[in-house]
Order: C-alpha cells, then sequence, then structure tokens
C-alpha cells in the first residue's frame, strides 16, 4: 500500500500507543521488541489504524522506562537493531499505518556520551555546557545550587564526585538523577536535536511525540530563582516560570517546523505539555509542532457535565489556533481508564494501588461498561484519537504487582508512597493461555494475573461482542463517516445526556445516567451496550446515522 501524501492524515487520525518491551516479544527474552511490534502489524492493521506511536526504543538503563535514553539514533540492543526497526516501519507503512518515534529533548541518560564526557571535564567547559551544571552554595559548596524540584525526587540537584574524588558541581535533573537535563540555550544541543529529527524522518518516520515538551528552557540567569514545589496545571500564564513552560520554549519548536517542511508530506509531532489549556495551545500552532495532548478526557470523572464542558472547550481552542484537538483515554503514565471508572468516584488511586484490598473495592463489570462507552465517545470526537495499547482490549490496570517485583523508579524515588506506573505497562496477553498469555516464550518482565486470559486477543477475536470486535466496528465506521471537524450539540443534549452531531447524519449519544433513553429514528451503527428494549442502556454510547 502506498501512503498518501496528504498533509492533513493526521488532524483526525487514530493513533496507537505501543510501549515496546510489553507489546510483543519475538526472542522469550521476556522484553517486547521491534520484531515483536512486526509479528503483529497485521493485528494492528485489523484495528484500522491511521498510525502507531512508539515509547521509547532506544538504548537506555531503564531508569525510567526508556525515558532516559543513552544514544538517540540507535536501537537498544534489547529490543533489535535498525535495521529491525526498518524492517518494521516498512511493514507497517505496507498496511497503510504510518509511525511517531518519542523523542525526549529535555534530558538524557547519565550513560549518554555527551554527559560522560562532562564528568571528566573541568567546570565551565563545552563539555559541561551541554547541561546544566551549577557550584553548591553554602560551605563548601554543600548546598544545592536552588530549591527546585523533581519528579522522583526530593530535589533537582545532584552532586557529582570529580575523577580524583572530590566533591564537585551539582548538575540539574527535572526526574531521575540518571536523566540529567539539557542546556537549551546552547545552539550545539539544538543543531544534535535537529539531526535528530532528520535521522528519524529520513529513515521514513511519520511523526514524533515530544516528551515533557514544556520544560526544556529554563531560567538560567543568576542567582537562579526560587521554585520550590511543581504542581501539575499549575503553571503561571505569564510564561516566566524558571523551569516551565517558558515563553522562549517555543522558538525551538519554531525551528523544528522548518526542519518537517522540508518533507513531503511534513512530518508532524505532538507536544506532551503539563500546562494550562490556554498556554497548551502555543504547542499546537501550525508553525510549531501542530498538536499538543489534551488529556481533560484522561482527568475527567465519568460526569456529563464535566465531558461536554471539555469537548466544547477543547473543539473550539484547538479551531483558534488552526490545530486539530486530541483525545486520550489512557497511556503509560496513567491507571488504565477501564480502572478509573470502576473505582469509587474521587476515590485516591494511589491509595488505592497500595490497599491490601484493592481488588475488592474494584468494580471491573462497571468500569468496563464506562469504558466501553468512553472509548466510543472518544472516536467519534473531532481531533485525533490517540489509543493505548490493550485499551482496545478493555483492560484493567494490574494493581497487585509484588513490592519485590516493581520496576518504575518512582517507587523508589518517592520513598515507597507512590506504587508507580507498571499497572499500565504489564504485558498484553495475545492468547488466552500460555506462561506469558502469548507475549513471548520466555514469561514476562512484569507478573500478569490469571484474569488477562479472559481479555486475549484469541478470546476477543472470537466474540462479536467483545471491546476488540467493537473497537474494530468502530474505527471501520469512522472511517466512512468522518468528513470535516465540525461539531454541533444534538437535541438530546443535556442533563445526563451528551449528544453531538458531527455532520452527514452521524450523531454520537452517551447515556450516563441510570435509566434507558429513547434513540433518535435512525441507523445505529454501533452501541457500546447491548440495546435495551430499543433504548439506550445507562453508562452506555450509541452511534446513529439519522438521514
Amino acid at each position: 500500500m502506498t501512503l498518501s501524501k496528504d498533509k492533513n492524515w493526521w488532524r483526525q487520525a487514530v493513533i496507537y500507543q505501543i510501549y515496546p518491551r510489553s507489546f510483543a516479544d519475538s526472542n522469550g527474552d521476556g522484553i517486547g521488541d521491534l520484531k515483536g511490534v512486526t509479528s503483529r502489524v497485521d493485528y494492528l492493521a485489523s484495528l484500522g489504524l491511521d498510525a502507531v506511536w512508539l515509547s521509547p526504543f532506544f538504548p537506555s538503563a531503564l531508569a525510567d522506562g526508556g525515558y532516559d535514553v543513552d544514544d538517540y539514533r540507535d536501537v537498544d540492543p534489547k529490543l533489535g537493531t535498525l535495521a529491525d526497526f526498518d524492517e518494521m516501519i516498512a511493514a507497517l507503512h505496507g498496511k497503510g499505518i504510518r509511525v511517531f518515534v518519542d523523542i525526549v529533548p529535555n534530558h538524557s541518560s547519565d550513560r549518554h556520551v555527551w554527559f560522560q564526557e562532562a564528568l571528566a571535564s573541568e567546570p565551565g567547559s563545552a563539555a559541561r555546557n551541554r547541561y546544566i551544571f551549577r557550584d553548591g552554595k553554602g560551605v563548601n559548596g554543600d548546598e544545592p545550587p536552588s530549591d527546585w524540584p523533581s519528579h522522583f525526587a526530593p530535589r533537582a540537584w545532584t552532586r557529582i564526585t570529580n575523577p580524583d574524588g572530590t566533591p564537585g558541581q551539582w548538575y540539574c535533573h527535572l526526574f531521575a538523577p540518571e536523566q540529567p537535563d539539557f542546556n537549551w540555550d546552547n545552539p550545539e544541543v539544538h543543531e544534535d536535536f535537529k539531526k535528530t529529527l532528520r535521522f528519524w524522518s529520513d529513515r521514513g518516520v511519520d511523526g514524533f511525540r515530544i516528551d515533557v515538551a514544556h520544560a526544556l528552557k529554563k531560567d538560567l540567569s543568576e542567582p537562579l530563582r526560587s521554585k520550590p514545589a511543581i504542581v501539575d496545571f499549575d503553571n503561571p500564564l505569564s510564561g516566566d516560570d524558571p523551569i516551565f513552560d517558558r515563553n522562549d520554549v517555543h522558538q525551538i519548536y519554531r525551528e523544528w517546523r522548518e526542519v518537517f517542511d522540508e518533507y513531503d508530506p511534513p512530518r508532524v509531532a505532538v507536544a506532551e505539555a503539563y500546562v494550562r489549556a490556554e498556554r497548551r495551545v502555543l504547542y499546537a500552532k501550525p508553525d510549531e509542532l501542530g498538536q499538543a495532548f489534551n488529556f481533560d478526557l484522561l482527568e475527567s470523572p465519568w460526569d456529563a457535565d464535566s465531558y461536554r464542558g471539555h469537548i466544547d472547550f477543547n473543539v473550539k481552542l484547538a479551531a483558534e489556533v488552526g490545530s486539530s484537538s486530541t483525545w486520550v483515554l489512557s497511556n503509560h503514565d496513567k491507571v488504565r481508564h477501564a480502572t478509573r471508572f470502576g473505582l469509587p468516584q474521587g476515590a485516591d488511586r494511589n491509595a488505592w494501588l497500595l490497599s491490601e484490598n484493592a481488588g475488592g473495592v474494584l468494580d471491573m463489570e462497571l468500569g468496563t461498561k464506562r469504558a466501553r462507552a468512553a472509548s466510543l465517545l472518544q472516536l467519534a470526537l473531532p481531533g485525533a484519537s490517540y489509543v493505548y495499547q490493550g485499551e482496545e482490549l478493555g483492560l484493567h490496570e494490574v494493581w497487585d504487582i509484588p513490592l519485590d517485583e516493581i520496576q518504575d523508579p518512582q517507587w523508589e524515588r518517592n520513598l515507597h508512597k507512590y506504587k508507580g506506573r507498571d499497572g499500565c505497562r504489564v504485558p498484553l496477553p495475545w492468547t488466552s493461555t500460555g506462561s506469558s498469555f502469548g507475549f513471548g516464550s520466555g514469561g514476562s518482565h512484569l507478573p500478569q494475573p490469571a484474569w488477562f486470559a479472559e481479555y486475549a486477543v484469541d478470546v476477543e477475536s472470537a466474540d462479536a461482542s467483545s471491546t476488540l470486535e467493537m473497537y474494530r466496528a468502530a474505527v471501520a465506521a469512522r472511517k466512512q463517516l468522518l468528513t470535516g471537524e465540525d461539531l454541533s450539540w444534538g437535541s438530546l443534549d443535556g442533563g445526563q445526556v451528551i449528544d453531538f452531531d458531527r455532520g452527514n447524519g452521524w450523531r454520537s449519544i452517551t447515556n450516563f445516567g441510570s435509566e434507558p433513553i429513547t434513540l433518535p429514528a435512525g441507523e445505529v451503527v454501533v452501541v457500546s451496550a447491548p440495546l435495551v428494549d430499543g433504548k439506550l442502556d445507562s453508562d452506555a454510547t450509541a452511534w446513529v446515522v439519522v438521514r
């Protein structure tokens, strides 16, 4: 199949996130790999996807699940080779599926050749200037240079030991100490990342997901300004925070847009920017990245007013800057949405994960029903739908990973107060039997629960009522029904019902209430739950074509 040259293919695409280490294992070492992805291309094609996005597959010590990158222009030997990557992308392109890769520009691994050179170099050297090194405060420089916090530790500074064994300077890391932050005031850093973007684009990569896109630029003027805490979605609107969402970060993405536009069709990108919505859309401008992740539905409770407000706001906001919105219900960092919807409203998810009776608290049946309804609603919205692997199976979070088998560094870094993200990163079940449910012949790097057998691909493929078959039917219908990016509210909208019209007679209706509702006359194309005497059940979505 030949990929089209349509430069707007991404605007209403269905994009499937693959966490490579947990997708499919081709060589039996317990870790998913690129050949594993290639082996499942027919499955991916059966979902009707427009693109897949691969989380990092670069060489890494896995201090943070691959987001600690040793070499941005190679493949981790545990996951394959560049030749395997080329084979994979050819197979995906052959099925009409485009490919995004993850770019991690805020920080490298501490094993990166540049950081190793910096450690061996003197303070003030060109090698150290690629990162953020500073002398410490206090007597003998024993105190960190500022109060900047880290996501994975109490502070964003670690002191090095000089080659002669004496205490040295401190370096900045907004995440784990194994993830030193780049100095984006240095032109050499700019040029090297443009080289990386061209390297993958030349190999046929169609798009990029930009990790922590809002954090690259820091105010490095002396003395370093105070920033004692990280509060998500609470960055000031001024663009003058010392470490997040600074106005000057956008010059980087304008430079990247020039690189993207060297290709036909232009390469595309989506920003992961945890900032206020009014600031988030700046990353999605046509002369920058083009799209930015909208996590509003991912963070929303199961509530009609909340969903309606987020939908209306984000569709209008994207249109203001000429982008298209993005819709996300789950990803590799969050508790899966089937589980979120099955927990009591307002439940503390981390406390739930740490509790001894986590399984007893979760209503899996209710969570699955609501997740199916939410997914069908999501796929009807104008813009791009991002689907996380296993979401199409209705997978729940794995809540009972033994504490001694946790891999997420947040567990240790946060002093065992946060169980981490491993529960959504457990390898997928492909078959209902076998030591790893078909993931690979050598087991799986995270333990899989017995109940995975019910959610295996082979089981759901044989069941016309399964979540997998609903996804397949919905994506196929979406391709037939899509027209423009308009949305108008339907006659049933209000209260506990969300009803919107996508044009061409296509309406998506979701019942958040407790009683079945009557649908408008027309063809019912897809439903998330069986109709009840011809009516739409509670916690269910239907697509109806009204001619």
